[in-house]
């Protein structure tokens, strides 16, 4: 995953080819006074982002012998559904992180406007 404020400032072949992705994600403090879903939108992909992070390190440890582990795809494989755990841990509420990064970007928010 990249950083989608970052990323959205650079060219395309700068960004790894993710600008096109990231164009329509503004940042949080220009969406508005108290753009609270747009806030929490961001805030869960935050705290995602972190857990696929951490699981990530996590994982990097383990072997993939055996009958079924290993293979060409399978790195491709495992980052994605880490990628989909962290989603999943993000929604189900996670460690609270998204709460205080909504809180922050929200706090943005009002200095902004």
């Amino acid at each position: 995953m990249t950083d989608r404020f970052a990323a959205a400032a650079l060219p395309a072949s700068a960004a790894g080819g993710v600008a096109a992705d990231t164009a329509a994600a503004p940042h949080p403090a220009a969406a508005g006074p108290r753009d609270a879903a747009g806030a929490r939108r961001v805030a869960e992909d935050f705290e995602s982002f972190f857990f696929t992070q951490s699981l990530e390190s996590m994982y990097a440890g383990l072997s993939t012998n055996g009958l079924f582990g290993g293979g060409s795809g399978e790195s491709v494989y495992r980052s994605l559904l880490l990628q989909e755990y962290g989603k999943a841990a993000a929604r189900g509420g996670g460690l609270g992180i998204a709460d205080s990064v909504q809180r922050q970007i929200l706090k943005l928010q009002e200095v902004a406007s």
